[in-house]
């Protein structure tokens, strides 16, 4: 049997009391309704089997008083109260601030209290002395020791009535944590005591909670832990592209790198260089050798170093045998190589060699003349190359014939001119085309810019392997995916797969256009594109797979909200974003926007939705396309198709469907806000015709609880009516990174 999605209670007066045994079966309960019943109380954990829980009407009953922590694990779009008489008290204080905040829809609802002295009052003007949310704060906003050090962190929870403070620290690493309580007047002051500090623990948030019967408040503390390098892998040569010596190093500060030859240090030529880049504390990456020869055989040595230590690691590397290694007393050295000594040569001459000889060399000069101006013709009439590619003879230099591709070798890799059916605008790509044509999600504004040719990189379907799927959009699917020789310094990386579904001819230009210009955004904040795999179907783009998904639903999961059951316990989830971290967030997405305008890119699109999340917080503005299908709520459609975030958009954008760089910095002010609201939906409490007239009359959202008034002054510099009057994405992204660096005191706004 399928249990219910609605449970609908009325005119039971015999229900007093609901606890968590009447509602355990009920998992999967998104609505309840207890209307006009004789409910009194509802006991503590009574919702605790129902996470799903967003709507629950409990009007028209006897409750007297009510506990906020009921509803602490649950994200409630509305909870009704009306027509229950409750007691004028600390207890339903909360209930108050809900209603001034706008929680649940609870401002829309004529709630009553009756005093002491059975007078009844609308709820809003109860006036309760000394009861109030717990203020909260911590010793440190940022906690930074040495490995294996020992450190001590306060948390201090104040207020009326006195509240309970506690750290969660359930998957901190280091070893003895142990908590002090200190109990002072109207204080509640709880010391954390790390032992023997753990490099694990580095980027760890250590939150505190304080919690009284009017709610709860937090603060989190950033833990960096300085520890000196280690060599985590060292490979031997492995050819790819390159031969590779791969590694893996990580240390905090990041190390620097230098490589030994047999002891000597390594100069970086053409033939020998390395390559790396940082992924938070690891460095990864290759010492490459071009068509390395014997002479490149020896012990290789990889040194890092930071301001705590050093550490090292040898491997043997073998690339060719020593040839003629009885005659190697022969070779001397002449910088990093070996060369063998060319001896004199005698020659002698008779006068009737040199004239025969002097014949030679004027027959071969004129027949080399005659080759250059034919090549020079063929050249003209066959080799120009066109505005996005190239046309006429194509030459593959080197690599074996691909039984797919539309070219073909002829006479040493020179293709004829009727051998290529490319046409003017085709990129000739590997030995795949790739039609040039705009993409459709992006625009590049204005029409006079240089497009650069693009060399999108093919990807071979055998190199892909699925693991599971990520979502679906209009297009198609996206997959979590492994992918093989993507990369010099892995056999195989996690990806991210987008499979086109509709295989028609408008969606294949579409995909195809929507590659090159991906392949042109190349930046640290944009979501990296690999390249495509077009031989066969589904035709398939490769991303860069970033773990934790998109930034709204890691918002919501890092929000003070976001709880979670334990063996039937509920506790914080992740730890609460501080404002040193939600700046850093806002700070990235910037820097991406700033790297977009000075492209002459408009997104048009842009929203948390529409950022992936990465290790140690990395945020990258970067869409899958599947936005519309799992966020459908935040599109309106218009017509039969189109589909518009107007929540998210300027009034000329919908007015005129006008979009500019400067429609994308309103959108960026509308980011900030869902960051600062722990990804809420912009204008939730409005319908979508009434959005687009409070957007087109000039209203604009709210200053968030939880939001510093510089940030908020850089949203209503965002959202200025007029484009040429709204702040530049530069100077957005200056503020930001200023900000976030020095998260002074006067930010906390919660003090």
């Amino acid at each position: 049997s399928v249990l219910p999605l609605h449970r609908h209670i009325e005119n039971w007066k015999n229900l007093q009391t609901l606890n968590a045994v009447d509602m355990e079966l009920y998992t999967g309960l998104q609505r309840l309704t207890i209307r006009n019943s004789g409910l009194r109380n509802i006991q503590p954990r009574a919702f605790a089997k129902n996470p799903h829980l967003r709507y629950i009407d409990l009007s028209g009953n006897r409750l007297t008083t009510l506990s906020w922590q009921l509803f602490q694990t649950l994200r409630l779009f509305e909870l009704r109260l009306e027509k229950n008489l409750f007691n004028c008290s600390c207890d339903i204080r909360w209930i108050q601030l809900w209603q001034e905040k706008g929680e649940a829809t609870l401002q829309y609802q004529e709630l009553y209290c009756m005093t002491v002295d059975a007078a009844i009052i609308p709820l809003h003007e109860m006036n309760i002395t000394q009861c109030d949310l717990p203020e909260i704060s911590v010793s440190h906003v940022n906690l930074t020791v040495r490995e294996g050090e020992n450190a001590v962190i306060t948390c201090n929870g104040s207020g009326s009535p006195l509240p309970d403070v506690d750290w969660t620290v359930a998957d901190l690493h280091s070893i003895n944590t142990h908590q002090t309580n200190l109990n002072w007047t109207n204080v509640h002051a709880i010391n954390l005591t790390l032992v023997n500090v753990t490099s694990e623990d580095n980027g760890f948030l250590l939150t505190c909670i304080a919690e009284n019967v009017v709610g709860m408040s937090n603060a989190s503390v950033l833990l960096t832990v300085y520890y000196p390098p280690r060599i985590l892998t060292l490979e031997e040569p492995v050819l790819h592209l390159e031969h590779c010596i791969a590694f893996a190093v990580h240390g905090n500060p990041a190390p620097t790198l230098h490589w030994l030859h047999n002891g000597q240090v390594l100069r970086e030529t053409e033939i020998i260089h390395m390559e790396f880049y940082q992924q938070g504390e690891v460095s990864e990456g290759c010492l490459l050798f071009n068509k390395p020869t014997h002479y490149n055989n020896g012990n290789y040595t990889i040194v890092a170093t930071n301001q705590l230590g050093s550490a090292n690691q040898t491997i043997k590397g073998h690339f060719l045998e020593k040839p003629f290694p009885e005659s190697t007393d022969n070779f001397v050295s002449i910088g990093d190589y070996e060369v063998s000594p060319t001896p004199p040569i005698t020659v002698t001459h008779k006068p009737e060699e040199d004239t025969f000889g002097v014949s030679i060399a004027v027959g071969l000069a004129a027949f080399a003349c005659v080759l250059l101006v034919v090549l020079f013709i063929m050249i003209n009439k066959y080799g120009r190359r066109s505005k996005f590619g190239m046309k006429g003879p194509v030459a593959v230099i080197s690599g074996e014939e691909d039984s797919a591709s539309p070219l073909h070798h002829i006479n040493h890799g020179i293709t004829t001119p009727s051998s290529l059916d490319a046409g003017p605008d085709t990129v000739v790509i590997g030995m795949t085309r790739i039609p040039v044509i705009e993409n459709p999600q992006y625009f590049r504004q204005g029409h006079n810019c240089h497009k650069p040719d693009t060399y999108v990189q093919h990807i071979k379907r055998r190199d892909i392997v699925l693991k599971r799927e990520l979502g679906e959009g209009a297009f198609g699917k996206v997959f979590l995916a492994e992918c093989y020789n993507l990369s010099p310094t892995n056999d195989k990386m996690l990806v991210a797969v987008k499979a086109l579904k509709d295989p028609t001819l408008a969606a294949r230009k579409d995909f195809q256009r929507e590659a090159e210009l991906l392949t042109n955004l190349q930046h640290e904040h944009i979501v990296k594109f690999y390249g495509v795999c077009g031989d066969g179907d589904p035709l398939i783009m490769v991303f860069e797979y970033m773990k934790h998904g998109d930034l709204n639903k890691f918002l919501r999961a890092h929000g003070p909200d976001a709880m979670i059951l334990v063996d039937g316990q509920p506790r914080q989830a992740k730890g609460e974003l501080g404002l040193s971290q939600m700046l850093h967030i806002a700070s990235q997405i910037a820097s991406g926007m700033v790297y977009l305008a000075s492209q002459h890119f408009v997104h048009r699109d842009l929203a948390t939705r529409n950022c992936l999340v990465g290790a140690n917080l990395l945020v990258k503005i970067g869409d899958f396309g599947m936005s519309r299908d799992v966020y459908s709520t935040d599109y309106y459609r218009v017509g039969g198709h189109t589909m518009l975030p107007i929540r998210w958009m300027p009034p000329e954008s919908i007015m005129y469907r006008k979009f500019t760089t400067e429609s994308d910095v309103w959108s960026f002010g509308v980011i900030l806000w869902e960051i600062f609201t722990y990804g809420k939906q912009p204008w939730f409490q409005l319908s979508n015709t009434e959005v687009i007239e409070c957007i087109t009359q000039g209203r604009v959202l709210e200053r968030p609880r939880v939001c510093p008034k510089e940030v908020y002054d850089i949203m209503l510099g965002c959202w200025q009516r007029e484009p040429q009057q709204r702040l530049n994405i530069k100077e957005i992204y200056k503020i930001l990174h200023a900000l976030g660096k020095a998260t002074p005191i006067y930010l906390d706004i919660l003090g």
